[in-house]
């Protein structure tokens, strides 16, 4: 008797398993060293942003204690009665403190990938110039620039540094006074002085940079790319640091 030929049944199942969930877009572009420099390009601008505002609205302190008290109140007064009052400012505080956590964390991904990574050259010998010398500094600049952010907080935000007031407690309603106490203090104004000049060293390269993380960096633009982040980062130093050499000198006073 033949033996009877036994036929295979349809395939059902796959041997490649089921298939991975695809990541959101947002994500997965994140992930990837492109999407890591896109992410340090948006939020730098962002903070390149509240940089240069907060400095030309602390140009106030040259019209008085009534015109920069009179600031400070206004930003806590943001769309009041649309909005309760501090809320907005809570608002852009909590949003600056995200593109900050954002691009601290973008900047170490980066580092590791660079890391792993063979050493790619610049497509033109300046480019490759100024992205050396930033990639020795930006991150050790940007370290100062962490902690010195947290001690300008302590001092004239917080004020737990700057209860140095004549009956030893901190006014958070006198922003004037708070300042000219706080930049009187040799020791903090020539710390201001210096952690703002590691601040224009961090924007300059940072100004710089973007463009060619955002594939903004046409050899035809380097000059106007080398203009833009100088005048960028010299305007933020020049403002910020003349506030506690007008405090040592008497030019700004309680």
């Amino acid at each position: 008797m033949a033996q009877a030929i036994q036929t295979r049944g349809p395939v059902t199942g796959s041997a490649a398993g089921p298939k991975k969930r695809r990541k959101f877009f947002l994500i997965d572009l994140y992930s990837t060293a492109v999407g890591k420099k896109y992410a340090m390009a948006i939020s730098g601008i962002a903070l390149m942003g509240y940089v240069i505002a907060h400095a030309i609205g602390n140009l106030k302190m040259y019209l008085g204690p009534e015109d920069i008290n009179h600031y400070a109140e206004f930003l806590r007064e943001l769309l009041v009665p649309l909005a309760p009052r501090t809320v907005v400012l809570w608002i852009l505080r909590i949003g600056l403190l995200l593109m900050a956590i954002l691009h601290i964390h973008a900047a170490y991904g980066l580092t590791l990938i660079n890391r792993k990574a063979r050493s790619v050259k610049y497509q033109s010998p300046r480019d490759y110039q100024v992205a050396n010398f930033a990639s020795r500094t930006m991150r050790w600049s940007g370290i100062i620039i962490l902690l010195f952010v947290l001690w300008h907080l302590a001092d004239l935000t917080w004020g737990f540094a700057n209860a140095v007031g004549t009956d030893g407690t901190f006014h958070r309603g006198d922003a004037y006074g708070n300042v000219v106490r706080s930049f009187n203090r040799v020791p903090v104004a020539i710390l201001y002085i210096v952690a703002n000049i590691v601040l224009g060293i961090h924007l300059f390269h940072g100004a710089w940079s973007l463009f060619q993380s955002m594939g903004w960096n046409n050899p035809r633009f380097n000059k106007w790319r080398r203009g833009f982040a100088t005048g960028f980062a010299t305007l933020i130093v020049v403002i910020n640091v003349s506030f506690p050499i007008a405090v040592l000198a008497g030019i700004v006073s309680t």
